[in-house]
């Protein structure tokens, strides 16, 4: 028996989300609210911006701490691009990036985890403020350059780090056509908008495939690498420890002696 459009329909949304709509039910059925507080900080951070930047006076407060551009020395971009990934743009609906990284992070923060979602969120947001830097100082001569104008473009936002974030749960929940349609959507909008948001989400695109694709090759050799690391300094605290009292007896023991 042939099966509808409907049923195959299902079948390839059961394929592709299936991993992760199971993960993520599985979670929330454990923990309920509190298995998003990464997700919620995130947001909370963005809405608080959102409102300080439209009150008098905050907007300059916001540019001082956490607005990005590439005329900027690099010690005061990299210091402030941390907090320039809450920072929303002035011209567009808050409630639209609210909604995207309530959901993004918090299935992110499931299927990830918090540490890997921090990662992969700033290092995307940051190549991508360098990229702006590289591309104003190359010029618009160049395929990937900007007129020294861009310099000056406010370089906000957390489209970046949702954008690679989708990709990375995509690569961990074997969704491979979402991944490749993010992947297609992106490149198609820097194509017919070739702005700076455009490339920036090229560039975090390129950025969470290296990121995802080196994590299912090594998988969790780092995590290894990192926790032999710590042991290797506890042993060593603890033999420095044990030489020092060994060394304080023998001077007590020299000083007693006639």
């Amino acid at each position: 028996m042939r099966k509808g459009p409907l049923a195959l329909a299902g079948a390839a949304a059961v394929a592709e989300w299936g991993t992760l709509y199971v993960t993520v039910r599985d979670a929330v059925v454990r923990r309920k609210f509190a298995t998003f507080p990464l997700a919620t900080v995130a947001t909370s951070l963005i809405l608080l911006f959102s409102i300080v930047q439209h009150l008098p006076g905050g907007e300059r407060f916001v540019n001082h701490i956490g607005v990005v551009r590439a005329s900027l020395p690099m010690e005061v971009s990299l210091l402030r691009t941390p907090l320039s990934l809450y920072v929303p743009a002035l011209d567009l609906p808050v409630w639209g990036a609210l909604a995207q990284v309530f959901v993004v992070f918090a299935i992110a923060e499931v299927v990830l985890g918090r540490r890997m979602t921090l990662v992969v969120a700033y290092a995307c947001t940051l190549t991508g403020t360098l990229f702006a830097r590289v591309g104003v100082a190359i010029g618009p001569g160049h395929l990937f350059g900007f007129p020294k104008w861009v310099a000056f473009v406010r370089d906000t936002g957390p489209s970046a780090a949702v954008v690679a974030l989708a990709i990375c749960i995509a690569f961990r929940c074997r969704a491979w056509f979402t991944a490749a349609l993010v992947v297609a959507l992106m490149v198609g909008e820097a194509v017919v908008l070739p702005n700076l948001a455009g490339l920036e989400h090229v560039v975090a695109v390129v950025t969470a495939l290296l990121i995802a694709g080196s994590v299912e090759v090594f998988g969790d050799l780092w995590p290894r690498v990192l926790a032999g690391v710590g042991a290797a300094t506890s042993v060593a605290a603890v033999a420095s420890r044990e030489v020092a009292v060994e060394a304080g007896r023998r001077r007590s023991a020299g000083a007693v002696i006639p």
